[in-house]
């Protein structure tokens, strides 16, 4: 079993479609995939969450969401208030196990690297799997102080980052993402994999599965 992280800069950088991304990417290099989302909030129970859209999106069924919190708050803020019991890195990585039967592991986080699924956060996540993380960044002003700190907490770490990719490419890049996208793998010293076309999550399954696979540059391939 190969498990890789994914984790955002911040929240609403476009992980659940940049995991989707990777999923059909995979898949359309013949890999079986497995998705693992440990804590999903802001979801009532029985409403779809990220992991049915990553589903929609790429038709990987193998999926595992451990904990759900109904207000759209950090895991950890969210359970205490809900009353419900915190997940805790034990049984997320028992969780995770439980899917070693396919080829790639992708196990998405909750917003950034340091916001708490629980008793834990994503980096305490990757330490214990000695797992790598792919990290997910923004286009515009601002994300270049947060993919560097993302990056340097990784390094700081001894987690090794598997590269970067910009979780929505807009259609009109102003200046700051034009710059962005060259001063990226300058400033964090990490490689930009790729970058995904914004939108790109309302689109049918074939569209997304046919396209995915040329989001991302040769690295990103290899290491899959």
């Amino acid at each position: 079993m190969g498990v890789l992280l994914i984790s955002g800069t911040s929240t609403d950088v476009g992980k659940t479609v940049a995991t989707a991304a990777v999923a059909a990417a995979a898949s359309a290099e013949g890999r079986t995939v497995a998705v693992c989302k440990p804590a999903q909030t802001g979801i009532a129970p029985g409403e779809p969450g990220d992991l049915a859209d990553v589903t929609r999106l790429t038709g990987v069924t193998r999926t595992l969401e451990l904990a759900r919190y109904p207000e759209p708050l950090a895991p950890d803020t969210a359970a205490r208030r809900a009353g419900m019991p915190m997940l805790t890195l034990a049984e997320t990585v028992a969780g995770i196990e439980t899917l070693a039967d396919a080829d790639l592991v992708l196990v998405e986080g909750a917003g950034g690297l340091l916001v708490r699924m629980g008793e834990f956060t994503l980096l305490d996540l990757a330490e214990k799997l000695g797992a790598p993380v792919l990290v997910v960044a923004a286009a515009g002003l601002g994300t270049l102080n947060h993919s560097e700190l993302t990056t340097r907490t990784l390094a700081a770490a001894g987690v090794r980052c598997a590269g970067l990719v910009i979780g929505a490419w807009p259609d009109e890049p102003d200046l700051a993402s034009e710059c962005n996208r060259d001063d990226l793998p300058r400033i964090t010293g990490t490689p930009l994999l790729g970058a995904i076309p914004a939108g790109v999550g309302q689109w049918d399954r074939d569209r997304f599965t046919g396209a995915a696979p040329g989001w991302f540059d040769q690295d990103l391939k290899n290491l899959l």
